[in-house]
C-alpha cells in the first residue's frame, strides 16, 4: 500500500490521528509557501520531494541507531504546520542542512536563502504528514504511515511532493 493510501486509511480509522483538517492544514501551508516564495506548485512539489527524501534518510538513521520508537518520538514532538527550527536541528546537522539547501536549490532553481528559510516549515510539515498514522490511544504503537515511509527504498515508492499533490486533489483544493 502506498503512502497516500496509508494516509487515507488512517483518516478512515478513528484510532489514528489523521483527519481531513490535518491534511487540509498541510496542503494550505504548502500552497502559502508556494505563493510567498513566488514559485509555482510544481516547484514546491519538487522542494517537498527533495526535503522529504532527506527527512526519510535522517529518520532511517535515527531508527537504525535508537529503534523505531525514536523515529516516532521525533514525528510526535516536531510534526506540525508552524515553523520550528528545532525540528530541523533534531534531524540534520548544520552541514546536512546546507546539503539539503544546496541540493534543493540546484534541482528547483529556487534561491538557497529562500529554501533555508523554508526548512523550519517544510520539515514539520513532512513530520506532520507522517504523524497521521499515529495511534490515538497508544502513540507508541506501530504507525503504519511512518513505517511505510521508512521501509520504502529509494527506487521510487514514496514521494512526499506527490503525496501532498494527491492530498490536495483528494480535498478538492485544485
Amino acid at each position: 500500500m502506498g503512502l497516500f493510501d496509508q494516509i487515507v486509511s488512517a483518516i478512515d480509522n478513528p484510532n489514528q490521528q489523521a483527519n481531513h483538517g490535518q491534511l487540509g492544514g498541510i496542503v494550505n501551508v504548502v500552497q502559502q509557501l508556494s505563493q510567498s516564495s513566488g514559485s509555482n506548485p510544481a516547484v514546491m512539489q519538487s522542494v517537498l520531494s527533495i526535503v522529504g527524501n532527506h527527512v526519510r534518510s535522517a529518520l532511517q538513521e535515527k531508527q537504525a541507531i535508537a529503534g523505531p520508537e525514536q523515529a516516532q518520538a521525533i514525528v510526535t514532538q516536531f510534526g506540525g504546520t508552524q515553523a520550528n527550527p528545532q525540528a530541523v536541528q533534531s534531524l540534520f546537522t548544520p552541514g546536512q542542512q546546507q546539503q539539503v539547501t544546496q541540493e534543493t536549490a540546484q534541482q528547483t532553481g529556487l534561491n538557497a536563502q529562500t529554501i533555508q528559510a523554508m526548512l523550519p516549515i517544510l520539515v514539520p510539515i513532512v513530520l506532520n504528514l507522517l504523524g497521521s498514522g499515529t495511534n490515538t490511544q497508544n502513540p507508541q504503537n506501530l504507525n503504519p504511515v511512518l513505517g511505510s515511509f521508512l521501509d520504502t527504498n529509494r527506487s521510487g515508492g514514496v514521494d512526499v511532493g506527490d503525496v501532498v499533490n494527491l492530498a490536495s486533489q483528494f480535498l478538492g483544493h485544485r
